[in-house]
Parts: C-alpha cells; structure tokens; sequence
C-alpha cells in the first residue's frame, strides 16, 4: 500500500486513523474502530450501520452503506445511496455544517422517494424523518 492510503489498484483505504466524526488523525494517533470495507450482506450492513448511528458514528454508518451501494444491484442503488447520503447529511450536521448536512439530507431524501416501508428491515421513512429531525 502506498503512502497515500491506496492499495494496488488505486482504492483508497483506511490506512490513516480517523476520529468518530470520521476526520483524518495524524499516524499513530489513536482514532475509532475502522468499519469492514468490503460490502456486507445487506441486512448484515444494515444492522452494523444502526450500531454506528446509536454509537454516533454516522461516517461510519455512510462507509458501510458506500460499500454496498457500489457492489450491490443497479436495481438497489438509489436505496444504498440515499442511505448513505443520509448518514453525511449527520455527519455535516455533528462537524457544524448547515448548509451541507440539508444537501445531504435533501439529495439522500430524493433518493429514496421510490422506497415505502422497509426495505431489507429498514424503515425508510422513519429514518429520513429521524435525519430529518436531527439536521433541522
């Protein structure tokens, strides 16, 4: 792995050690637990995910989301992404970002306009009102 936090094909990695918040620490510094990088079967994604919202690691939760988003069907796609983009919206809303926490919020919600109910046991639309609640 490169010095860039690379691997052979150019991915980045987790490499550097980040805080909750999912800000880079210097090397050496002591940061968070990183999440799996490879996709996670989507239930099993999903429930990781809720730990690291609750745990307040919502860069995290958006990492393991990303991850099955990219891997998983096309058909799925907007669901992973809207997930994801959800988690940043917290992300930018706990690091002090207004203005990006409501993109976010509003590009992740758009997303998931298609989803009604639960989708993989998640409940679509309890999560954009919680995101909802916290980042207004």
């Amino acid at each position: 792995m490169s010095d860039r936090g690379r691997d052979a094909d150019g991915r980045a990695r987790q490499q550097r050690p980040r805080d909750a918040l999912g800000r880079p620490l210097p090397f050496g510094a002591r940061g968070v637990e990183p999440v799996p990088e490879e996709a996670l079967p989507p239930r099993e994604a999903l429930a990781l995910a809720r730990s690291l919202l609750d745990a307040g690691r919502a860069f995290g939760a958006h990492e393991v989301l990303e991850a099955r988003w990219k891997a998983g069907p096309a058909e799925e796609r907007d669901f992973w992404q809207g997930l994801a983009q959800l988690c940043v919206a917290l992300t930018h809303h706990a690091r002090g970002n207004a203005v990006g926490a409501e993109r976010l919020l509003e590009r992740g919600s758009e997303r998931l306009r298609g989803y009604r109910g639960e989708t993989h046991g998640w409940d679509v639309a309890d999560f954009v009102a919680e995101v909802r609640a916290v980042v207004r």
